[in-house]
């Protein structure tokens, strides 16, 4: 069964949109590191590199199910922020964002009764319970840290250490 026009037209918005997520951290990442929180901007990579893992997902999926990609312009990111808790607020507000666009994509699969989109879509709704939880315990660290510059320089080894 070839995917419906409504859903084809709301995944193509999320691939723009996690390739705009990429960026986003991108951006993030190159802020860290201007502070010298090499940490910090090795975790903001690799989170990078995971959305633009996840839009190709959703790429991939439109692929097969006889669908076209239509890949859109993607927005210049903001650039500074005012502190590392400030970036990681908007990395979290950013995933609250994410979360509810893809439960558009699932509620719009279930009216359509398309199982196929609906059994897709599970694997990123279970994934941004991670993301969310993660961008909300790092923010809430950094709030504990306050300016504590030793704290912030233990939760910056720890980034770095992502895998």
């Amino acid at each position: 069964m070839k995917l419906s026009k409504k859903l084809s037209e709301i995944i193509n918005r999320q691939i723009n949109s996690e390739f705009a997520s990429g960026y986003l951290y991108l951006a993030m990442a190159a802020y860290f590191e201007s502070q010298n929180l090499a940490g910090f901007g090795s975790w903001m990579k690799k989170q990078a590199a995971e959305e633009q893992a996840h839009a190709m997902k959703f790429y991939s999926y439109l692929v097969e199910r006889g669908a076209a990609v239509s890949l859109a312009a993607i927005e210049a990111p903001k650039a500074e922020w005012k502190s590392p808790l400030e970036a990681f607020q908007d990395v979290y507000a950013h995933e609250l964002k994410v979360t509810g666009m893809i439960y558009q994509i699932v509620e719009a699969a279930q009216a359509e009764k398309d199982h196929a989109t609906v059994s897709f879509t599970k694997w990123f709704v279970d994934e941004q319970v991670e993301e969310e939880a993660n961008a909300s315990m790092i923010a809430e660290k950094l709030k504990l840290i306050g300016a504590n510059t030793g704290g912030l320089f233990l939760l910056d080894r720890e980034l770095g250490a992502r895998q």
